[in-house]
């Protein structure tokens, strides 16, 4: 698989097969994608990967866990256009696949709330960084997730990155053993896709270069 391929193949699956993921392949793809860009070399990213026993142990300790506020806005408050409509459209076509009406708020958390099991996947990581760093550092982690999800792509696995986890970090820290200094960025979902499940059908669009870039 060359980089294109695992560009155009990867997406944010949101049903995966119970298949297990060995850690000693995690480590490798972490090890890898540790070679990601940053800014000074400062390398920003914490992770704490649950996986096997320690993913029962912590589907357990989350039920019945009440979110709070999050840790950071994962969207603007007062989002503007051109982002609100493809912020808005994606979500209608994930529940359009899956049969949930517009009207359907019950069926809607319900979804939402898979969020804490992982959409079902058998791995996972959390993502911390320390408090003490800004924006820059901030997009050294974005670099860093992409590299690990198109590696994941190479490896043959499914990933899909989850801001919902910020609702949840004092449970997440608590669980993972985060010093008090670090802040929860995301999760990051891992395993193979269930390619049956209607929610994975779901192809985000894009916009077309005019919009997004300009020649000068």
């Amino acid at each position: 698989m060359n980089v294109t391929e695992a560009v155009n193949r990867r997406k944010s699956t949101r049903a995966f097969r119970s298949d297990p993921v060995s850690d000693e392949t995690l480590r490798e793809l972490l090890i890898t994608a540790s070679r990601s860009p940053s800014g000074g070399n400062v390398q920003p990213w914490r992770i704490y990967v649950v996986n096997g026993e320690s993913m029962t142990r912590f589907r357990e300790f989350i039920t019945d866990r009440d979110p709070g506020m999050p840790a950071y806005d994962i969207y603007p408050p007062s989002i503007t256009e051109p982002y609100r409509t493809s912020r808005f459209a994606i979500g209608e076509q994930m529940y359009a696949a899956i049969g949930v009406a517009r009207e359907d708020k019950a069926g809607r958390l319900a979804q939402f709330a898979k969020n804490l099991d992982f959409f079902g996947a058998p791995a996972a990581f959390f993502c911390f960084i320390d408090r003490q760093m800004g924006p820059p550092q901030w997009s050294d982690l974005g670099m860093f997730l992409q590299t690990f999800m198109l590696l994941a792509q190479e490896a043959g696995l499914d990933t899909c990155a989850q801001e919902a986890w910020a609702v949840h970090e004092p449970a997440v820290s608590e669980f993972v053993g985060a010093p008090e200094e670090q802040r929860i960025f995301c999760g990051m979902a891992i395993g193979k896709a269930d390619t049956d499940h209607p929610i994975n059908s779901v192809e985000s669009e894009r916009e077309p270069l005019d919009v997004f870039a300009k020649f000068v």
